[in-house]
């Protein structure tokens, strides 16, 4: 008695699923203008044929479609229709398909149209030899090239698909967008006819009149020439090169920035920037970077790196000044230094150590209160050097190890040749400590003398030959009878364990910790349609306003400007 109820339960269980499930519906095409009509049971079994009388074409209807032609070959057995010659089908006010022929199949709502396709949508006009369009769906798509035409591209590609719910063209293979200022090449993209807005896909470049953009996935904005790659992003921008993980770009506002693993390259002066958020403003040819920043001279098959925790570049090619701010460094592989700040002006070849600089030039150390670097401007060699106020110079005894060789005065001038330090004059109320040998390399003793110049000639690297000027005096202590305040100057610091030694110690331990910000869109996929939408709703969208470079990046973003779509026009029928 139970497996009994249990198998009648089942049973109303079935039922009462079954009876909740609809089939579905499948509405007959009907025939609004027959005109005139005959059969053909041997050609065409099954088939009634109309063809229109001198009046009007024949006229079919289908769930919210019309369909025109001359000549109709109809399966009602089968809902299914065949249009030849002078065809039109009509969806709404929006949807309008001519071509030569076209096959409907009413059950699963699909038409195939062919000869001399022409799509009309309110935004885009598209033609091709064959176009699928699933009413269903909502889609229609052609698989042997496509032109689409709006009011500023004309767009083209071997397949492509149009999503007519989202006003969207999905473009394969060969496609290209061309418009006056402006053309596309790109393997893949996603047009959006109502906002003209391209999101691109694989290999894909952007060719503006004074820019060109390369990218495997970005967007571009047709209407404003602004857009942005996150994937193998390159754009060329006047006399610079801009790569990064995310480059962004305003035709506008003349205005580029990237983020993440930036290379900016100054084709004019052979410069590099390399840091992970950089501006460019084209106009005034300046760079902004920062986020372990440095800027990159080649001289003379030689590279200066120059760091700061801001840099910035300014002026034309050749009136070009770099500024490094906070923490500034800079190294060569005969010279480095630090300071608060360094400014650099290539039209005068001279380099400014502001505020506590400190410079080695192989194992020499100098300080002071400004030190001021100048560059031979046809060579770009090291010329000269100047430390003002408060100079000091130290360095290392070669022989003993032990010892320091000082010097400081008022003022320090210095010569280089081959980038080598080979000559030095300090002036004014000078002090001198100097460890003495023979010929012999016999520790004679230390000399400690006073006078009002002084000059040193460098020979392998250490100091040579020194001459005293104006009023000298001194005193030589021999090993073992040093004075008891020891032999250093009054000011003596030694940097050494600062020094520069690679140019990977310009930066500091906060520089090789920075933790970079995750890209949207590169390690995961994107819903373009919800982004397309995303852009319109978000006021502080940063592609229609980039941020202000003064507003230090922490104020809200500006409201974009967002373009009105295009009025509706409602197409005409046939007659």
């Amino acid at each position: 008695m139970l497996k009994f109820k249990i198998v009648i339960g089942l049973l109303l269980f079935v039922y009462g699923v079954n009876a909740q499930v609809k089939p579905v519906e499948k509405k007959q095409i009907n025939i609004v203008h027959g005109a005139n009509f005959t059969k053909d049971e041997v050609k065409l079994p099954g088939a009634s044929i109309f063809s229109r009388d001198s009046e009007r074409q024949v006229e079919f209807e289908h769930q919210g479609a019309t369909l025109w032609c001359d000549v109709a070959v109809f399966y009602p057995k089968e809902n299914k229709l065949i249009a030849i010659d002078n065809v039109r089908m009509q969806q709404g006010d929006s949807i309008q398909m001519d071509s030569g022929k076209l096959e409907y199949f009413g059950d699963i709502k699909l038409a195939k149209a062919s000869k001399n396709v022409v799509l009309q949508s309110p935004d885009a006009t598209l033609t091709t030899d064959t176009l699928y369009f699933d009413r269903e769906k909502q889609e229609s798509y052609y698989r042997h090239y496509g032109t689409i035409i709006d009011t500023a591209n004309t767009i083209k590609s071997r397949i492509g698909r149009f999503f007519m719910t989202t006003n969207k063209y999905q473009l394969l293979d060969s496609v290209t967008v061309q418009n006056p200022k402006y053309h596309v090449l790109s393997e893949q993209l996603d047009y959006y006819t109502e906002s003209e807005h391209l999101y691109m896909y694989g290999p894909s470049t952007v060719t503006g009149k004074d820019y060109v953009m390369y990218c495997e996935r970005g967007y571009y904005d047709t209407k404003v020439e602004t857009g942005y790659g996150i994937k193998n992003t390159r754009i060329d921008y006047s006399n610079k090169i801009i790569v990064g993980d995310s480059v962004y770009f305003n035709k506008r506002k003349q205005f580029a920035s990237a983020t993440n693993n930036i290379v900016v390259t100054d084709t004019v002066n052979d410069g590099v920037i390399r840091a992970h958020y950089a501006e460019v403003y084209k106009e005034k040819d300046s760079v902004f970077a920062t986020k372990r920043a440095v800027a990159i001279n080649v001289m003379e098959k030689d590279s200066l790196y120059m760091h700061g925790d801001t840099l910035m570049i300014t002026g034309k090619p050749d009136n070009r000044v770099i500024r490094a701010f906070r923490n500034a460094k800079f190294f060569k592989t005969d010279i480095s230094g630090k300071c608060d700040s360094i400014h650099f002006d290539q039209k005068t070849g001279v380099t400014q150590l502001i505020t506590n600089p400190i410079i080695w030039n192989i194992d020499n150390q100098m300080t002071g209160d400004s030190i001021h670097l100048i560059s031979d401007l046809k060579t770009d060699k090291l010329d000269s050097l100047k430390v003002i106020n408060n100079a000091f110079i130290i360095s290392l005894d070669t022989i003993s190890k032990t010892g320091y060789n000082q010097a400081k005065g008022k003022n320090l001038f210095g010569k280089f040749v081959n980038n080598e330090l080979n000559m030095i004059d300090l002036v004014q109320n000078v002090e001198v400590i100097y460890y003495s040998y023979n010929d012999e390399n016999e520790f004679i003793g230390i000399d400690e003398s006073l006078c009002g110049k002084v000059s040193m000639l460098m020979q392998e690297n250490a100091i040579d030959v020194i001459t005293y000027y104006i009023n000298p005096s001194g005193t030589t202590f021999p090993e073992g009878q040093e004075p008891e305040r020891g032999v250093k100057l009054k000011g003596f610091v030694w940097y050494g364990d600062q020094r520069i030694y690679t140019k990977e110690d310009i930066f500091d331990e906060d520089d090789n910790n920075i933790v970079l910000p995750i890209i949207r869109g590169i390690s995961n996929p994107i819903d373009i349609d919800a982004e397309e939408q995303e852009r319109h709703k978000n006021q502080g969208d940063p592609i229609n306003n980039p941020p202000n470079t003064k507003a230090t990046r922490k104020k809200s973003l500006p409201k974009p400007t967002l373009a009105k779509p295009a009025p509706k026009t409602k197409l005409k029928q046939q007659k």
